[in-house]
């Protein structure tokens, strides 16, 4: 990298990412750089060379690190690129780094209705867009009216919906180029309403959910037709452990770090339930958490 004494954003070598992901497990990456604004984040990407890994993290809520950590560069963006803007009193510019539970409190507040599923996402509004995140019958993609993107060069664009295949948990987009902003399409609603159903749905989330333990929210997707939590409560796999790792007795997508998991220890849990389920219920569970970085080695616990 060169020119690196003009930017603006924090830069950090060989640093653990265990705590910037919300399973509090991952290896060192070789570069983590945390931008100040979108403009200095063009000119960090304009130093990075063509031959360098990029990945992003924003709450860290839906990957998995290997122990093995990362060769390249991860860009944080929770806490940095946060700018709330609207274009007009329906529309709102929201940066990839601004928490989903954040914006859909903020517009509720405002008596505007349509993100008030964002509250029971675990992450970003980046993240959330790189996956067509939703819960409780709803989908980040379903409200956007377009996005702002950013490649590899520090270009930015302004990309229309149809440019993207979204489906359910997924959005075929450009390589090298990825989300920082997303512009919703809200209506007019009723602020204590919009307030109450929030707070219901984060009492839902909280009565069903370990919210209060180390996870990385659902672990799989669910399958045409199935409930992958049912499916793995079904073959017996509440409980299971590996290591550190435990898949949780109120839900059973959600995989738990009790305080010692390794990223292989969470690995090998989430093998474990493929091949189970698939072996007893001829079920493939697709997973829907990202696995990501070099294998350091193993260390189970069965």
């Amino acid at each position: 990298m060169s020119k690196v004494s003009s930017l603006r954003g924090q830069l950090l070598k060989n640093i653990s990412l265990a705590e910037y992901t919300s399973w509090k497990v991952g290896g060192p990456a070789d570069t983590i750089y945390f931008p100040e604004d979108i403009d200095d984040l063009t000119c960090f990407l304009k130093t990075v060379p063509l031959t360098t890994p990029i990945y992003w993290l924003g709450l860290g809520s839906n990957v998995l690190i290997r122990d093995g950590g990362l060769e390249g560069v991860v860009i944080i963006t929770q806490g940095k690129l946060k700018q709330i803007t609207f274009i007009d009193p329906l529309t709102v510019r929201v940066e990839a780094g601004v928490a989903c539970a954040k914006i859909a409190r903020h517009t509720a507040r405002l008596g505007l209705t349509g993100l008030e599923f964002m509250a029971g996402i675990p992450g970003t509004v980046g993240g959330a867009l790189a996956m067509n995140a939703g819960c409780w019958g709803g989908e980040t993609w379903q409200a956007i009216a377009h996005v702002d993107t950013i490649n590899r060069a520090g270009e930015v664009r302004r990309r229309a919906v149809q440019d993207y295949t979204v489906g359910y948990r997924s959005v075929n987009r450009t390589p090298d180029e990825w989300f920082i902003a997303g512009f919703f399409s809200l209506k007019e609603g009723d602020k204590d309403r919009s307030i109450e159903d929030i707070r219901i749905l984060l009492d839902k989330r909280s009565a069903t959910q370990p919210t209060g333990l180390p996870n990385c929210g659902s672990v799989f997707r669910n399958p045409p037709g199935f409930y992958a939590a049912e499916l793995i409560e079904q073959c017996g796999l509440k409980g299971k452990r590996a290591g550190g790792a435990v898949v949780s007795d109120k839900h059973a997508n959600f995989i738990i770090n009790e305080g010692s998991a390794t990223a292989a220890d969470l690995e090998w849990l989430i093998g474990h339930i493929q091949k189970t389920v698939f072996e007893r219920r001829q079920v493939k569970l697709v997973t829907e958490v990202c696995v990501i970085g070099k294998v350091l080695g193993w260390r189970i616990q069965g």
